[in-house]
């Protein structure tokens, strides 16, 4: 069965595993890819994930890649947002400009590792709410 199967698409859950399968891709560095790819997928992970956090408060979610803005909205509706996942809040970067070549720096294996970690935090904390 592969991920999400038999879950329908509200379900929070489904969210998740949808984080949960781009944390793997950013997790699995592939010789010919770009480390700003999988920083992209980095990012990806904790803004699914914290929509995943979203659809289960029952707040329907903005279509932006911001994720400071997300977690503003979470907090707002009460939620308590731990400073692991405000430290992700730096992925946002990945979802845009890092994307295309010399608008950023190019990605180093430590930045790499940062990304995977702090999206990481942001899935392990929405898999805890779930």
């Amino acid at each position: 069965m592969r991920p999400g199967e038999g879950l329908p698409p509200d379900d929070p859950r489904e969210r998740l595993n949808r984080a949960r399968s781009n944390l793997a891709r950013a997790q699995t560095l592939i010789p010919a890819a770009y480390l700003e790819d999988a920083c992209f997928d980095a990012q990806q992970a904790a803004e699914k994930a914290i929509k995943a956090v979203m659809v289960l408060r029952g707040i329907e979610y903005p279509y932006f890649h911001e994720l400071h803005r997300l977690l503003d909205i979470l907090e707002a509706d009460g939620e308590r947002i731990p400073d692991a996942v405000r430290r992700a809040e730096d992925l946002t970067q990945f979802a845009t400009a890092a994307r295309y070549p010399g608008l950023e720096e190019p990605v180093t294996e430590q930045g790499h590792s940062e990304a995977v970690n702090r999206a990481q935090a942001v899935v392990q904390w929405a898999e805890a709410l779930l």
